[in-house]
């Protein structure tokens, strides 16, 4: 590929409008074009790179007897309402209706239609276990899309879905699939991803997993144990609080509190501590606006999605009216109006002499011991797991807060989907069934974004060479020069019958800097230089991507020399 025919301007300055590092990168480089608000049309090295990406979860798939299919962008809604997200899942999914006036949904997922495609296939036993997937573009009407290819609207992902007879068979498949994503992300050149306990969400299942890549530009909180490798996302890592009585807990005492409404003022006017507080965070049911009251630890926060997991509905921040019972600022567990549903958090178990709202006006309540005076209190685990908490695994005050991305999840659905739609087997004894159902995914722009993020500097990508657009990049400093560009020439043309993929920069009207510049931004992880000055000692410069080698073959042996450090290059990344 000659770069002056490539389709696409490389910039100097950055975007201003770009947060982080890679969206910036991927729209200097010409890898991409703003289109929409999280919808971006790809120039070819983006294709390039996504197609490499694709190439090696294909193989990985294909190597788990995973079989390739392709479900539809539009889905009738009459197929999501079988499985009941049509209703349940909110504005993300994007419905519309045909000329026929028939409603529809653009996919953001299929497992409606992986169901559909199978379910008269998999009617006997003798049939499972079997995975299908597809390599598609999806749809998720993303309120806020963010960080160019990290968080879209419109994207390509890799969803498979597996079907078993048994728990036994599908947790044998399962980790047969954490084992191929480990090794799809090594050869993508990431192997520092990690997986991590996660929370279902709306997937459903009860056994999940996400995929990340530790980066402080990431949306995810990840809290790792390294005492004994746990490793669990905020939303699903179980926050454990060991309180200590008083010896002597206090009568429970209204106090005048004028003015004062954040657990830091109470605590600051009271001269305690926040972990000697009792705070109230309220939500409201979304399909009927009631009120849920969340007491927690002043310390600590809720962490919603525990929540709505434990409620088994949505909710939203509360908008706290006259009519509620409720004051802003002074709510308390006692004395409560009974117009909403109160729940507490294990942190306040085993505590007392707590200061907390007095459910009235500009007072508080102090010697609150939750046990006394609350004793029919609901508890559950409602809490994010802090900096330096306590290690669900193994119990050490040791958890440590990171940042990822999400680059790919695994989950155990179960029966959701294969029940709710009706899809059935005949065992041996002639009993009928549902199939269990396992479900994988990764998004292959994301994955590539969340790859430059990980490997750049200032100037630019630093592609494993694995999904580099380009293996190698010739530079000929001084094309009108005959011998450089007769050399350059040469190299290029053995290069390509070598089958090695070249990018070749043969402009004679941009300087040395504009060109090595390009290089930079495509990010290819070999370069070769063919200048004037080399030349005149009968040699060639190639230098690496990251800096990590420079070497001056001599013109004749330049070829293989390149060879060599291709190969080299993709072993590293080679799957033992």
């Amino acid at each position: 590929m000659k770069l002056e025919k490539l389709v696409g301007d490389r910039f100097k300055e950055r975007p201003s409008d770009c947060q982080i590092d890679s969206h910036a990168i991927m729209l200097r480089g010409g890898y991409m074009k703003y289109v929409a608000n999280g919808i971006f049309s790809s120039y070819m090295p983006l294709k390039r790179t996504t197609r490499k990406i694709e190439a090696i979860i294909r193989d990985e798939m294909d190597k788990i007897d995973g079989q390739e299919v392709q479900f539809p962008v539009v889905m009738p809604a009459s197929l999501w309402q079988e499985s009941g997200r049509y209703e349940s899942i909110g504005s993300e999914l994007l419905r519309f209706s045909d000329r026929n006036k028939s409603p529809h949904v653009l996919g953001m997922t299929h497992e409606e239609a992986a169901v559909h495609l199978v379910r008269e296939y998999g009617q006997g036993y003798t049939k499972y276990p079997f995975m299908i997937y597809q390599i598609q573009t999806k749809f998720r009407d993303e309120a806020r899309p963010r960080g160019g290819l990290i968080r879209v609207r419109e994207f390509t992902m890799k969803d498979a879905y597996s079907f078993h007879t048994s728990q036994e068979d599908l947790e044998q498949y399962y980790d047969k699939c954490h084992k191929a994503y480990e090794n799809i992300f090594a050869r993508a050149g990431v192997p520092e991803v990690i997986s991590v306990q996660s929370d279902s969400g709306m997937m459903g299942g009860s056994i999940s997993h996400e995929f990340m890549l530790l980066t402080p530009i990431g949306e995810d909180s990840i809290a790792i144990c390294p005492e004994c490798g746990y490793r669990a996302n905020m939303e699903a890592a179980e926050s454990i609080i060991n309180n200590t009585k008083d010896a002597e807990s206090k009568a429970l005492e209204l106090v005048y509190t004028p003015d004062i409404h954040t657990i830091e003022d109470v605590c600051e006017f009271l001269k305690t501590p926040t972990d000697k507080s009792c705070k109230a965070v309220v939500y409201q049911k979304n399909a009927d606006d009631s009120y849920i009251v969340v007491f927690i630890r002043g310390d600590l926060d809720v962490n919603e999605t525990k929540l709505r997991n434990y409620l088994g509905f949505d909710i939203h921040p509360a908008v706290i009216t006259e009519e509620s019972g409720l004051f802003a600022g002074y709510i308390g567990p006692v004395g409560i109006t009974e117009n909403c549903r109160v729940l507490l958090d294990n942190s306040l178990k085993n505590t007392n002499n707590l200061s907390c709202g007095g459910n009235k006006p500009e007072y508080h309540y102090i010697g609150l011991d939750v046990e006394r005076d609350c004793p029919d209190a609901e508890y559950s685990d409602f809490a994010k797991i802090a900096e330096g908490g306590i290690c669900p695994c193994c119990g050490k005050p040791a958890i440590n807060i990171s940042r990822g991305i999400e680059v790919g999840n695994i989950f155990q659905l179960g029966t959701k989907y294969t029940k709710s739609m009706n899809m059935t087997y005949l065992d041996a004894q002639g009993e009928s069934h549902n199939p269990i159902m396992g479900c994988y995914g990764i998004g292959v722009g994301r994955l590539a974004a969340s790859v430059c993020e990980a490997k750049h500097d200032d100037y630019g990508p630093i592609w494993p060479i694995s999904i580099a657009p380009w293996e190698v990049h010739i530079c000929a400093v001084r094309a009108d020069d005959p011998e450089v560009k007769k050399t350059a020439d040469e190299l290029y043309e053995t290069l390509t019958a070598m089958g090695i993929e070249v990018i070749y920069d043969d402009r004679a009207n941009v300087s040395a800097g504009v060109m090595f510049s390009d290089a930079d931004l495509l990010g290819c992880p070999v370069r070769v230089t063919v200048s004037p000055r080399n030349l005149k000692e009968n040699c060639c410069e190639i230098t690496a991507r990251d800096k990590s080698f420079a070497h001056k073959p001599a013109v004749a042996d330049t070829a293989s020399k390149v060879q060599e450090i291709v190969n080299e290059l993709k072993a590293q990344l080679a799957v033992k």
